[in-house]
Formats: C-alpha cells, structure tokens, sequence
C-alpha cells in the first residue's frame, strides 16, 4: 500500500527539482510555458520554447550514483508515453506546423545535464 505521505513528499522534491530544471533552462535561453502539463495520458515536467522549437522536458533526479544515472530512468516506456502526452498537448492547443523536441534533464546531486533531442517520437 501507498504512503500518502512518501508520495506527497516525493511530489514536493520532484516539484523542487523540476523548477531548479526550469531554472537552468531559462539560464540557457529557454522560456518556460508550463511546468508539470498533465492529460489523460500522462504528465509532461516542463513544456518549453527555444528559439522556434516547442520543448517537451523530461527532468529525472537521484541524490547519488546508487542508482543510477537520471538520464537512464528515461526508458523506451517512458519515452513513449512523454510522446503521446506531447501529441495529446498539440491537440489540446491546437498547435500545427511547429517544430517539436524531447529534451531530458538529468540532476544528480547539485550537477545537472540536459541531453537536447534526447529522443524521437
């Protein structure tokens, strides 16, 4: 059984993380759109623009090599359900003939890593 208090805190870190992520991103030209979009399909951490591209973000967080590295915990799984919620996203705004990209940014510890096009959909 769930730990609604394990699960409200690990919601806070995550949240804490993900504006740390949108940080770092405006730090690196990026404007923020919306931090945590959720749908029926799935949730997406940061949806961005840079430049003229629409950025679905990914943010992944460990406090320590123990396990694993942040950037591996984003699997083909995960990929494609960040996939369908970003097409869910298009749909919802009705955005059309925009380039669009799947960025991940990995935080472990106090470093942070973003992989740009980490993946295709």
């Amino acid at each position: 059984m769930k730990d609604p208090k394990k699960e409200k805190n690990n919601r806070k870190t995550g949240g804490n993380y993900e504006q740390a992520a949108g940080f770092y991103l405006e730090q690196h030209g990026y404007q923020i759109l919306q931090y945590n979009y959720r749908c029926r399909i799935g949730e997406i951490d940061i949806v961005a623009k840079e430049g003229e591209n629409l950025v679905f973000c990914e943010v992944k967080y460990r406090t320590g090599p123990g396990k694993g590295s942040p950037l591996e915990a984003v699997d083909a799984r995960k990929q494609r359900k960040i996939f369908q919620a970003a097409m869910y996203y298009l749909t919802e705004y009705h955005i059309s003939d925009v380039p669009c990209r799947f960025d991940v940014i990995g935080i472990e510890g106090t470093r942070i890593q973003l992989v740009k096009n980490a993946f295709c959909g």
